[in-house]
This record gives structure tokens, sequence and C-alpha cells, in this order.
């Protein structure tokens, strides 16, 4: 800058006017702008490539995001459905259990009742064998007391010439008897 400053001051004492294309200041400012624009370039390029690359990878990662997300999405969706469809066959396992219970319920309510019919009926048939038992020994009872009675009386009352008579009476009446 000094030197600027010097050579300035000197043209000015001189008197000497150049054109600016004629000053090594401007040569070296025209140097600099193509050292510049040589070297610019290609670290332009440079960036403008790296900046590129980075905003491809972003997009690749966004649409790698993208894609993940989507597929979770349906994997949700899938096992969303798949609860849904769970939850129904449970249900309808609950209603096929709950209407076999009452199946089951209403036949051993059903053979429960054909078991008390049944047993009610042989407790009837053993009531009236005994009772018909029961008539049994009392008539025979009765027939065994009537058969000592009379014999009890016969033998008091009847004579043996009478009780005779009476002995083939009977037998000559056994045999219309047995028939």
């Amino acid at each position: 800058m000094q030197a600027f400053a010097a050579e300035t001051a000197h043209d000015a004492a001189h008197g000497a006017a150049h054109a600016f294309y004629e000053e090594p200041t401007f040569w070296v400012l025209v140097a600099f702008v193509i050292l510049i624009v040589a070297v610019g370039k290609p670290v332009f390029r440079a960036i403008t490539k790296g900046l590129d690359e980075r905003a491809d990878l972003i997009k690749a990662q966004i649409d790698e995001a993208v894609r993940l997300r989507e597929e979770a999405q349906e994997t949700l969706a899938s096992f969303q459905r798949k609860q849904r469809d769970a939850a129904k066959e449970a249900e309808e396992i609950v209603a096929r259990a709950k209407a076999e219970a009452a199946r089951l319920a209403e036949k051993a309510a059903a053979d429960l009742e054909s078991s008390l019919k049944r047993r009610e009926k042989q407790a009837m048939d053993r009531i009236a064998q005994a009772e018909a038992q029961a008539v049994e020994d009392v008539r025979n009872a009765a027939i065994e007391v009537a058969v000592s009675a009379t014999r009890r009386l016969l033998t008091e009352q009847i004579d043996e010439a009478k009780a005779d008579t009476l002995i083939d009476a009977a037998i000559k009446d056994l045999p219309g008897k047995l028939h």
C-alpha cells in the first residue's frame, strides 16, 4: 500500500497521466480476479457437488423414512385386523361355549327328569309289588286263620260220621273245581 501511495504521489508530482490499464495495480487486480475465478470455479464445483450429494443423501434418507413409515402403518393395520379377528373369534368361541353349556344343561335336566321318572316308576312298581305281596300274605294268613278256625269248629261240632260224608262229597266235587 505504501508503494501505491508513493507511486501515486510520484505520478502526481510529475504530472504524468497514465491510463488505468497501464497501472500495475490494475493488472494485479485483474490477475487476482482471474486467480479467484480459476481457483473458485473448481472449488464452487466441488462445493456444489458436495451439496448435491448431501441433498441426494438427505432425499434418500427421507424416502427411506417414508417407506419405513408406510411399512409400519401397513404392519400396524395388519396387527389391528388380526386383533379384531382374534376378538371376533373369541366372541364366537364364547357364544358357542355358552350355547353348548345351555344345551348340556338342558340335556342334563332332561336326563335327570327321565332318571327321576324311571326311579319313580321303579319305586311305584316296588310299592305295587309289595302291596300285592302284602295282600297275598294277608289272604294267606286269612285262609290259614279260616282253615284253622274251621278245623277247630269242625272237630268240636261235627262227629266222625258226618265228617266222613263231608270229605267224600268234597272229593267228588274236586275234579269240577280243578278245571
